[in-house]
This record gives structure tokens, C-alpha cells and sequence, in this order.
């Protein structure tokens, strides 16, 4: 019988109460992690995620990853509990409630998109990082989670942006509908696995993007 492509494996998975990073706990135990600690701010929502995946592997611990002291704490009791740290998935984000123009931007709301994106990765990277070195892990992996329209062209971006949601999707179709396929956070999750394990092992710096062909849309004028 194959060995695991996780077998062994700590893992922590930032936001994985639900969607993309409770699909990805669920992936790491799948393939052989032997601990998986689900961080998130909602607490009934993480426990009961965790619960899920499995109590004798999986566990919740409440975090704001733009916390850098409640950061520090996830990696240092994971480490303490389970003996290392092989695997940080930074999944965590969240996006804004309501759409604005720049002339009426809400500076409220996007400081606090931009705490938990932007500082909440730093965070999370820097103390992941820091703790790999420390403990000497060879073959660790920091996974980030983020939104495909990154790896768009601007102008393409700012195009589908001033489109109403039909337009784009009719606009879209032909480059990205997959047939038959429909993207699920399991198509993401084993990617992240995939990242996460010795597969890729010399993979490094890599934008692997599960879009379904979106960022091949044609970007031309």
C-alpha cells in the first residue's frame, strides 16, 4: 500500500470553519495528516468543523489572524500539543459587504478587509516561517489562499468589473466552462494538498491557479 502524500503531517488551516479551508482539513486528513488544527474567529462554526473532520485528528483553535499574539499562541500550542508543524494553509480572508466607487469608499471597511488579507497573511507567514526555521522542518510548506482575480490583467480585470454579473459570465463562458465540471473547494483543496505534500518538493514560489481557465480569458482590446 502507497504511503500518504501527508502521512505524519501537522497542519494548520487558517479560516476552516467552513468552504475552501474545511474542504482542505478534511483533504490533509485524507491523506494521511496526523493533525489538523482549524483556526477561525467563529467558534460554534470551527468547533463543529472540526468535529466534522474528526475529533481524534482534527481541532479547533480561536484565532484573528491579524492578531499577532493569538497567531503566535496557534503556532506555539499546535507545536506544544502535537510535537511540530509541517503545514500552514493561510486561507483566512473576507471581503466587503457593499460595493463602492472610490468617491464614496468607506475607509471603515476597507481597513478592515485589509487587516485580515494583507496583515493577517504577513502575520500568519512571518510566525509559520519563523517556527519551521526554528524546529529545523525540512520539507514544510506555507500554502496562501487567494482571489483569482489577482492573476488577471488589470485591464481585463477592470473590464469584468464595470460588467453586470451576466455580461460577464456571458463573456466568460466560452474560456471557462468547463463541460461537465463545476469548481468546488475540493478542486482547490487538492491543490493545496498537492502544494502541501512532497510532490512539490521543488516547487517554490509558485501561483498555482484553479480558475477553470479564467485567467486565459483573452485580455486584448
Amino acid at each position: 500500500m502507497a504511503t500518504k502524500k501527508l502521512a505524519g503531517k501537522v497542519a494548520i488551516v487558517t479560516g476552516g470553519a467552513s468552504g475552501i479551508g474545511l474542504a482542505a482539513a478534511r483533504a490533509f486528513v485524507a491523506h494521511g495528516a496526523r493533525a489538523v488544527v482549524i483556526a477561525d474567529v467563529r467558534a460554534d462554526e470551527g468547533r463543529a468543523a472540526a468535529l466534522s473532520v474528526g475529533p481524534d485528528v482534527c481541532s479547533f483553535f480561536h484565532c484573528d489572524v491579524a492578531d499577532e499574539d493569538q497567531v503566535r499562541s496557534l503556532v506555539d500550542q499546535t507545536v506544544s500539543a502535537h510535537g511540530g508543524l509541517d503545514v500552514f494553509f493561510i486561507n483566512a480572508g473576507i471581503v466587503s459587504d457593499s460595493e463602492q466607487t472610490v468617491l464614496d469608499l468607506d475607509l471603515d471597511k476597507y481597513e478592515a478587509v485589509m487587516r485580515v488579507n494583507a496583515r493577517g497573511t504577513a502575520v500568519c507567514l512571518k510566525h509559520a516561517a519563523r517556527k519551521m526555521v526554528e524546529l529545523g522542518v525540512v520539507g514544510g510548506a506555507i500554502v496562501c489562499n487567494a482571489s483569482v482575480m489577482g492573476d488577471l490583467p488589470t485591464a481585463l480585470a477592470g473590464r469584468m468589473g464595470l460588467g453586470t454579473a451576466e455580461e460577464v459570465e456571458a463573456a466568460m463562458g466560452p474560456y471557462t466552462s468547463l463541460k461537465g465540471a463545476e469548481l468546488t473547494p475540493e478542486h482547490v483543496a487538492e491543490a493545496v494538498a498537492f502544494l502541501a505534500s512532497g510532490e512539490a518538493g521543488f516547487v517554490t514560489g509558485h501561483n498555482l491557479v484553479v480558475d477553470g481557465g479564467l485567467t486565459g480569458l483573452p485580455s486584448g482590446e
